[in-house]
């Protein structure tokens, strides 16, 4: 099986955190991550629709309450990743992408 192609977001710090790209519905392993909902605006450029965190990413993606709003937005896709900096380090690396993107479904530290 071939390997997800990747992306890099920047965060408003300019710091870059690179995401795997994968189809909504995919399952996830049962591990701490950060997540996207994308949708694609041209080839190979994407626009967040919500962004998030997570202790275990196949629990949390499965049923999503924000997919709903996400797919709305034109959603298709999750871009993840694994972090094991803690809660902590996920908490910050969301904040970071959410102040720069400003994604229409979150609630949280937007503008």
């Amino acid at each position: 099986m071939a390997e997800a192609p990747r992306i890099n977001w920047p965060g408003k710090s300019g710091r870059q955190y690179q995401y795997w790209i994968h189809p909504i519905g995919t399952t996830f392993k049962e591990e701490p991550g950060n997540y996207i909902y994308a949708k694609e605006t041209q080839p190979n450029s994407w626009r967040p629709c919500y962004i998030g965190q997570t202790n275990n990413l196949d629990e949390r993606l499965e049923g999503h309450e924000k997919e709903v709003c996400a797919k709305r937005q034109g959603a298709t896709h999750i871009h993840a990743h694994t972090n094991g900096n803690g809660e902590v380090g996920r908490r910050a690396e969301e904040k970071d992408l959410i102040l720069r993107w400003q994604p229409p479904c979150n609630d949280q530290y937007v503008d």
